[in-house]
């Protein structure tokens, strides 16, 4: 027997693989040049009428071709399609694509009247949408249908309201009144069965039957569909994300069609084989896979490169989007994000979790964009400044304009900041010559309630209470007008509204800024306190001018600064601070330094909410009571405790 070719020396497997890697490789030479999406989401007709985004029809059309809960079914008996909302199905006579409306009836009120007998009309549920995606329109008028009414007993003036007879009964009518009839109380004590509501359209002519037969309008929400459609793209949505798409005729892209893209996709769009030098060296790239496939198992072992998992990260990420739904945040790739910063030309910055640049939106809006450097904890700083930020909407929070999930590749678009980060203007040694930087205590103080009320909102304000866990100049950003945005929530925590204690391994934040529960839980339990110690500590720094601890220094010698300036207010001695130029400025600074004082005490409990901080701010400096003295040195800085999750 002849010896076997070294070709089918491998296990089954491996030749199964081989085989079909060189038959993808051989074919998809073959393929149309136009990306499958593209084609696949082309518009479909029901009837005459236009089915798009975000509406596609079940069975014909791919369920990525349109929005979730828009899916239509075609009646080819009546040429029209219909919509399923919370298991009432409507026919769907127009649809405005322009201003997201479209024009529903119930199928029983067109059904032809026969000779036989009146038309047979039965009860159905009251009309209910998915508060989510549909709701009804401004301008429609109630309709009660009264079923099981006794013809006699109708007075000759609603003679004209009938429109039907309650399940078959010929003797048993069903009356149709506009909700402000004063028919309706005489009428519904002489129709026995039940009362159903619909809608029809105002300024509709004729008879109320003609009415219903029209039907209502609904409005619907879903992700705006023209700038896709205005650069030639298809919109689409991407279930597995759960964030929309738009599909080009080269690729599929975030929001819109790349216009130079499209126009070479076009015009390839009729080739349906490539040249015989194509074919050649295609063919001869898929003889070398195999090669290497069967001979190199190192290189292309069982398990097959092309069914490599997913990175666990990236699942991790995408199940979280996907389970919280549309987000207010957009989508992009990260050929966007190049685009949107010209190539990573202008670096802002440097953080724990990534490098900051600044870039631009098409609508010519500058932003500010964080590259993040490999993640921590399963995603955990992507997924808390998703989770976090989209949950809010307060002038001294920053807001997310858009994020970036590919692969390992992760960014988030803020709104830019011209005038950067808190700490450039509040530590003297760091721009000693530029006086230009130094805040005056006005606007020291402005910040310092702007923040307050920040960090109010998240604590008590959202829907969820939002832990920040890293409240300190370097996270506070800065606008034209020196409004203050509470900035960078990759150690966040969010917990039920009525809830504070959350567990949390081990210290999270920064040295000189974290609380004494992070790193004892002796201390107390960690909650939203946490962060106002945090808070009372960047005050601190921001009235003096000057770090509150110094990592670099031999920490037996180190002079603390809450200490120093708790004696001089003791002893009502002057504070001598630069900044303070008249007595407005001593009370400001006063009421700062009080209030930062009660925020770092040891105990949580001492330690007032940022909803009564707020109130200390803004009130009189008389009515405030020095509270009890602090540590003599800072217990965040304990050389036994310098494991920290950020620096």
């Amino acid at each position: 027997m002849n010896k076997k070719s070294p070709l089918f020396i491998s296990s089954p497997p491996i030749y199964s693989y081989c085989i079909t890697l060189f038959y993808f490789l051989t074919t998809t030479t073959l393929c149309y040049a136009v990306d499958p999406y593209f084609e696949a989401c082309e518009p479909k007709t029901c009837g005459n009428q236009t089915i798009s985004y975000p509406f596609y029809i079940k069975g014909t059309q791919q369920p990525f071709c349109g929005y979730p809960g828009f899916g239509l079914t075609c009646d080819n008996t009546i040429g029209l399609p219909i919509l399923n909302l919370s298991n009432t199905f409507y026919t769907i006579n127009q649809i405005f694509y322009q201003n997201h409306s479209l024009r529903v009836s119930n199928p029983m009120f067109s059904r032809t009247d026969t000779k036989k007998g009146c038309l047979s009309l039965s009860p159905t549920q009251n009309p209910s949408f998915p508060n989510n995606t549909f709701y009804l329109a401004h301008d429609q008028t109630e309709v009660r249908l009264f079923f099981g009414c006794d013809s006699w007993k109708l007075p000759r003036t609603l003679q004209r309201n009938k429109i039907g007879c309650s399940a078959g009964n010929k003797t048993s009518l069903v009356v149709a009144l506009y909700g402000d009839d004063k028919n309706a109380s005489f009428v519904s004590k002489n129709c026995r069965d039940e009362v159903v509501y619909t809608w029809v359209e105002n300024g509709v002519k004729g008879s109320i039957q003609e009415a219903l037969r029209n039907g209502f309008r609904l409005n619907w929400i879903a992700n705006d569909c023209r700038e896709c459609n205005s650069t030639g793209g298809r919109c689409g949505f991407d279930a597995d994300a759960y964030s929309f798409r738009c599909y080009c005729a080269d690729r599929v892209h975030a929001r819109k069609c790349d216009p130079a893209a499209v126009a070479v996709a076009e015009k390839s769009q009729v080739v349906h084989i490539v040249t015989i030098v194509g074919l050649v060296a295609g063919v001869a790239f898929a003889l070398l896979i195999v090669l290497l496939c069967c001979f190199g198992k190192k290189i292309c072992p069982p398990t097959f490169r092309m069914f490599k998992k997913k990175n666990p990260t990236h699942q991790i990420i995408e199940k979280f989007l996907k389970e919280h739904g549309p987000l207010s945040a957009a989508r992009y790739s990260y050929s966007d994000i190049k685009k949107i910063t010209n190539s990573f030309k202008n670096k802002l910055g440097q953080g724990g979790y990534g490098s900051v640049y600044k870039g631009k939106l098409h609508d010519e809006h500058d932003v500010a964009v964080k590259i993040l450097s490999e993640s921590k904890g399963n995603g955990e700083d992507f997924i808390n400044e998703v989770a976090s930020i989209s949950r809010t909407s307060h002038v001294n929070v920053v807001r997310l304009l858009g994020f970036c999930l590919e692969g390992s590749k992760k960014a988030l678009i803020y709104e830019f900041m011209p005038n950067g980060s808190l700490e450039k203007f509040i530590y003297e040694n760091k721009n000693p010559m530029q006086d230009d930087l130094q805040l005056n205590c006005k606007t020291l103080y402005d910040i310092a309630v702007g923040v307050s009320r920040g960090l109010e909102y998240l604590h008590r304000g959202c829907n969820t209470r939002i832990l920040h866990f890293d409240i300190k100049p370097h996270n506070i950003l800065l606008d034209d007008d020196f409004c203050p945005k509470i900035s960078d929530f990759g150690l966040a925590k969010i917990c039920p509204r009525k809830e504070s204690i959350v567990s949390v391994f081990g210290a999270r934040g920064t040295p000189g800024y974290i609380a004494p529960e992070l790193f004892s839980r002796n201390f107390g339990e960690v909650s939203h306190k946490s962060d106002v110690y945090s808070y009372g500590m960047m005050v601190l720094e921001m009235v003096g001018r000057r770090k509150n601890i110094k990592i670099e220094v031999d920490f037996s010698s180190e002079l603390y600064f809450p200490h120093w300036i708790y004696k001089r207010l003791e002893l009502n001695q002057d504070l001598g601070l630069k900044c303070i130029k008249n007595e407005i400025d001593e009370e400001m600074v006063r009421k700062m330094t009080v209030v930062s004082l009660w925020c770092i005490q040891t105990n949580p409990l001492n330690r007032p909410s940022m909803h009564k901080v707020v109130e200390m701010l803004e009130g009189n400096l008389q009515v405030l009571e020095m509270p009890p003295k602090p540590f003599l040195s800072s217990p965040s800085t304990s050389p036994t405790h310098l494991s920290f999750e950020t620096l």
